[in-house]
């Protein structure tokens, strides 16, 4: 019984997955995050922002005017997002790319009053594929019953797994490619030692042989 509860879990886990987290960073301290994310995939990032209180010894919400910079780029390093955002703030990007994702935050205050010499505390959580869709909202707009709001999920999820199936296709692909050229430039290199070797030992026999001859011992 033990076990079944934990495969549970993780079956919830991976078809729930969390990429909720928090991290410190200070005045125009820059953060970036790697979200390996197959292609036309939405992603909705959210964040909220505080501050390091002295008096309280506690991390406070921000002051209004503290504000955050997000920038996405994308597996060739093309930025796909950039834009100036509150102490609290959404962004939505969608890929048209398959890899890895850089998803980088940093404050747009250079007011050490804000900061008072302390740290910022950000909250991020990213959510990525059929996790985007507000199913309650969808639910009420199209008057769908339990059980078709539940298809409309299984049919999300199944439309995620294909797209993440295709990625991991595409990086075996990639993958492969990538050993392919490897064991190729091995072997010209090895072809090429040989050659040199032979060469060099050819170049050294008829070195020896004029050098006997110049001697007279042949």
């Amino acid at each position: 019984v033990p076990l079944v509860k934990f495969l549970v879990i993780l079956l919830l886990a991976w078809i729930y997955p969390s990429d909720s987290l928090y991290f410190h960073i200070g005045e125009t301290e820059k953060k970036c995050f790697i979200e390996e994310i197959p292609d036309e995939t939405m992603v909705i990032g959210k964040y909220r922002t505080q501050l390091w209180d002295k008096q309280t010894g506690s991390f406070l919400p921000s002051t209004p005017g503290l504000g955050m910079h997000v920038e996405i780029k994308d597996p060739d390093t093309k930025i796909i997002l950039s834009r100036q955002y509150g102490s609290d703030g959404r962004f939505t990007f969608t890929s048209h790319t398959p890899g890895e994702h850089q998803i980088c935050l940093h404050s747009n205050s250079t007011k050490m009053a804000l900061f008072g010499g302390g740290k910022l505390r950000v909250h991020l959580d990213i959510q990525v594929g059929e996790h985007t869709n507000n199913y309650p909202e969808i639910a009420a707009k199209d008057k769908l019953t339990e059980l078709q709001l539940r298809v409309r999920q299984l049919l999300d999820q199944v439309e995620q797994i294909q797209k993440e199936q295709n990625y991991q296709r595409y990086r075996e692909e990639r993958f492969r490619m990538t050993s392919e050229s490897t064991n190729q430039r091995v072997l010209w290199w090895s072809i090429a030692q040989t050659v040199i070797l032979i060469v060099t030992g050819i170049w050294q026999m008829k070195h020896l042989k004029s050098f006997f001859e110049a001697k007279k011992l042949v």
